[in-house]
């Protein structure tokens, strides 16, 4: 498995709300010049679940595609029905993905049994490695440590993404899960804390405006450079929080078209980021050594 910054990558969008795909080949040919370690497509941050079963084999195949093995490429396969979830993931495996991201099922509300039977069924249905998704504040649905460590004896179940920001959790996972089991942060302003302690990289939003900064970033921390590791955080700090100052990806879809990466287009019920906001974005991204480009739109 990868390990560094991985990027929870947007869906471009054209004005009309389609996927832009010009859009989608530059961003993966940016990450990879960047050095971004790895690419999740489709995730919270791509609005998987507001993309058609079409539009995520698209955007999967296409991301998949231009890539070219120059990236691992993971796919966000993960929906509140076991059997979806089961016949995305054998889409994604099919298509050539990496890995896939499996998210808790949200809504639904399981039990922790659930939870063990719904990834167990999955896993069992493919040869491809999966990593466990627990974000409780978007899905209502919190994985337990005990539930992860169970499921971390499952050969292709190989990593989890804790997006809790509760570092505490990573010191108990650490001491129950098998051996060579990875872990990924999925919070931003925590997630040098996560490596230092540890952990294997972060799934990031942020990287998707800071692809070199994050990388960097990770790569001092898992490299024990710790003051500069700290140094590259200090700069990012704030654009981590402005990159959750409205439902993720509103900010950070905006803060990619400012930056003339993309249409300024995200699909309802979301919407674009309110006026409010835009200066402190765009004051965040300068502070970071972000600078605009000339937008191409």
């Amino acid at each position: 498995m990868f390990a560094g910054s991985c990027v929870a990558l947007v869906t471009p969008m054209t004005a009309q709300g389609s996927l832009d795909e010009r859009g989608l080949i530059d961003l993966v040919n940016w990450h990879i010049e960047a050095g971004t370690a790895a690419i999740v497509i489709a995730g919270s941050t791509g609005e998987g679940a507001t993309l058609t079963a079409n539009e995520h084999q698209q955007a999967l195949a296409l991301v998949i595609k231009t890539a070219n093995k120059r990236i691992p490429v993971i796919a966000g396969t993960g929906t509140n029905s076991t059997q979806t979830t089961i016949e995305k993931t054998q889409q994604a495996q099919a298509l050539g993905a990496d890995a896939c991201l499996i998210v808790t099922p949200y809504y639904n509300k399981p039990t922790q049994h659930g939870l063990l039977a719904h990834f167990s069924a999955v896993a069992q249905a493919v040869n491809l490695p999966i990593l466990l998704y627990n974000v409780p504040s978007r899905t209502g649905c919190d994985m337990s440590n005990d539930t992860v460590a169970t499921l971390s004896k499952i050969p292709n179940i190989v990593g989890v993404k804790e997006a809790t920001g509760d570092l505490t959790r990573l010191q108990a996972l650490q001491a129950k899960c098998r051996q060579g089991f990875h872990f990924y942060s999925g919070d931003d302003p925590t997630a040098l804390d996560f490596i230092q302690q540890g952990g294997h990289g972060v799934i990031s939003i942020t990287a998707n405006v800071a692809p070199n900064q994050m990388q960097k970033m990770c790569h001092f921390a898992l490299t024990r450079q710790h003051d500069k590791a700290l140094s590259m955080d200090k700069t990012l700090q704030n654009l981590h929080r402005l990159m959750m100052v409205e439902s993720n990806p509103i900010p950070v879809k905006w803060a990619l078209h400012y930056l003339g990466k993309i249409e300024n287009a995200i699909r309802l019920p979301l919407t674009p980021l309110s006026l409010e906001h835009h200066d402190k974005i765009k004051n965040a991204l300068q502070s970071a050594g972000i600078l605009a480009q000339q937008t191409h739109f």
